[in-house]
């Protein structure tokens, strides 16, 4: 595919224009001055236990359920014991790519559902399985208990993982593109009760990753976490799908943005992303071209 610099430009603009009406999920996120400082090291790369060590004991919220096939790598904590943080793999030469499925409901979206609003997308989970592109899942625990045999059929297949966006789609931090903000305490209770809904659904391929809602996070948010024993994980590639009518704008944005060890934030929700699924049938004939492997996050935070 020709990357068109104007379709790019107007994509680009799009992306910006349209973050605030997605609440902030998948948008560029908010941190505070001190992050690089913060980020973790790979366990891959870490002497000794220093990240074996924060691997969640079996049953804990976070941990894979009895049956998970393997524990999930994760970064050593950040300084002071703060929950660390992944972005992208630097130092990356392998042409490697993660995309990421922001699959968001909040906790008051309910009625909405019942009215007839699809936040579901099975055919754009049925479009990566035909494809066969590994791919992790940020999911809500409200989209869990919505569609709890969809949470089930994605948690228990192999090509896929499911990691923490939260039970509500609040804010982990205050502002964050008018999300309602959770204090520390129900910050963290929030990330349990996230990781119980996904296993009420019976999905066993859950993984110790939390994304923050609309990306917001500071050292309190961070700080919150800290229990919870999840690594952080951002994105370097905003795709621009939400609220997009245009595939291939979508298409030629990820495309322009995707380095070696790159993960990639796109939405599984029809109605905040109807042309996700056009869009990927564009973006990844074209990186395998490229040299490109798609990976899960779980490599990437491996290798």
């Amino acid at each position: 595919m020709t990357i068109s610099v104007r379709k790019v430009a107007a994509a680009a603009a799009l992306s910006a224009a349209l973050t605030a009406s997605l609440a902030g999920c998948g948008g560029s996120g908010t941190k505070d001055a001190g992050r690089e400082a913060r980020l973790g090291t790979p366990a891959a790369s870490a002497p000794g236990a220093a990240a074996a060590s924060q691997s969640p004991s079996p049953g804990a919220p976070g941990a894979p359920p009895a049956g998970a096939p393997g524990r999930a790598p994760m970064l050593a904590p950040g300084p002071n014991g703060l929950t660390p943080v992944f972005e992208r793999a630097k130092q990356h030469t392998d042409k490697t790519v993660a995309l990421t499925f922001d699959a968001d409901m909040t906790s008051d979206q309910g009625p909405r559902a019942a009215d007839g609003e699809h936040f579901d997308n099975p055919q754009l989970i049925s479009t990566l399985r035909t494809l066969k592109v590994p791919s992790t899942i940020f999911m809500t625990g409200r989209w869990a208990e919505e569609y709890p045999d969809q949470a089930k059929a994605i948690g228990t297949d192999a090509n896929f993982e499911i990691a923490n966006h939260s039970y509500s789609h609040h804010a982990f931090k205050s502002p964050c593109y008018g999300l309602p903000a959770l204090d520390g305490a129900a910050a963290r209770a929030d990330v349990d009760r996230a990781f119980d809904a996904f296993r009420r659904a019976g999905a066993v391929n859950t993984v110790p990753y939390f994304r923050f809602p609309g990306g917001c996070y500071d050292d309190p948010a961070l700080r919150a976490l800290s229990t919870a024993k999840v690594t952080a994980v951002q994105w370097d590639v905003v795709s621009g799908d939400a609220f997009a009518k245009d595939p291939d704008a979508v298409a030629e944005q990820v495309l322009a943005g995707v380095k070696p060890g790159s993960v990639v934030v796109m939405h599984c929700t029809r109605s905040a992303a109807p042309v996700t699924e056009e869009a990927i049938q564009k973006i990844v004939p074209e990186l395998r071209k490229r040299g490109y492997r798609f990976v899960k996050v779980s490599e990437l935070i491996g290798t």
